[in-house]
């Protein structure tokens, strides 16, 4: 589906317009929306517009890095927005007087939330296709706080359970939360440099002017970093503590297995002496030996029980 919006010199909007009725004289400015487009509407890209085939080919196949190409008469951007925590991909024409985006999901929630905005308020720049770029790639940047808002709370649920409480689903939960903030960490830092590029290129700044207010997204974006790392450097300590504690938990059970074991070895020892069988083994003919023998080996157990706990106050059963 495509999307036409003008604006005649009054910045008065213009809506549901066709490509036909750019050609009005009225028209300053024009924002083509390709909403979910079909391959007939993808072909305006080339018959129409006649835009380079590189960057057709980078509209077509989504995932390409956040970059800023320069052409003769217009230049093209692509930007990553994320939804429901997957990477949306915001391709961007800008020319002379009009603005041309594309991408491949339909009624994408910062696209809707600058048309709502252009038709309801005074548009403050002259440059109306600058404008609704600054308004896309600042209603991009707003969309992250919220998800990295979301995983302070996940991560606020580590703060109110014991690590003794720790199971293998909360570390799961925990890698999970990684992997996502590696995922977001991806999509700004590509997006941060971009911006950096913006504002410090020369020829760029020609073009969009107003250069305080794409500082500010970069601003915001910096920020956002900073966030990333701290909620990472969180989870690493998280993960760090849970591998501390099963370690010392591990090391106290092996402890306790090992002072098991010396105790049982001189018992073990004493069994082994009179289970040889020899005929000539005297206390083997004794009344009192079976008795003795148990009560010399309950008494040396006992003993190293008594001593393994007070040396190493080891807990045993």
């Amino acid at each position: 589906m495509i999307e036409i919006i003008g604006f005649d010199s009054k910045k008065t909007i213009i809506e549901n317009l066709e490509l036909e009725d750019l050609k009005n004289k009225d028209i300053q400015y024009f924002w083509i929306d390709f909403n979910a487009p079909s391959e007939k509407e993808m072909a305006l890209l080339k018959n129409y517009f006649h835009f380079h085939h590189l960057t057709i080919e980078d509209c077509m196949y989504s995932f390409q890095r956040p970059k800023v190409d320069f052409y003769e008469d217009y230049y093209f951007f692509i930007f990553h927005a994320i939804s429901q925590s997957k990477v949306e991909e915001i391709d961007v024409y800008l020319g002379e007087n009009y603005i041309v985006t594309f991408h491949h999901k339909k009624d994408l929630e910062e696209i809707l939330s600058v048309r709502k905005e252009l038709t309801r308020g005074f548009i403050p720049w002259e440059k109306i296709n600058i404008y609704i770029a600054y308004l896309i790639l600042d209603k991009i940047v707003d969309q992250y706080f919220p998800l990295l808002y979301e995983i302070e709370d996940q991560l606020d649920f580590f703060d109110h359970i014991s690590y003794s409480h720790f199971s293998q689903n909360s570390i799961d939960k925990l890698y999970m939360i990684r992997a996502k903030l590696l995922k977001i960490r991806r999509t700004i830092t590509s997006m941060a440099d971009l911006l950096y590029r913006m504002i410090n290129s020369n020829h760029i700044k020609t073009l969009l002017g107003n250069e305080e207010y794409f500082k500010d997204i970069y601003d915001h974006l910096l920020k956002l970093t900073e966030l990333i790392e701290t909620q990472r450097e969180i989870t690493a300590e998280i993960q760090s503590t849970y591998m501390s504690l099963q370690s010392n938990r591990m090391n106290a059970i092996m402890t306790m297995l090992t002072i098991i074991t010396a105790i049982f070895i001189p018992l073990s020892f004493i069994t082994g002496i009179y289970g040889m069988n020899f005929v000539n083994m005297p206390e083997l003919k004794w009344k009192y030996g079976y008795f003795m023998i148990l009560g010399v080996m309950f008494v040396l157990g006992a003993g190293m029980y008594i001593w393994f706990k007070k040396k190493l106050s080891v807990k045993l059963l």
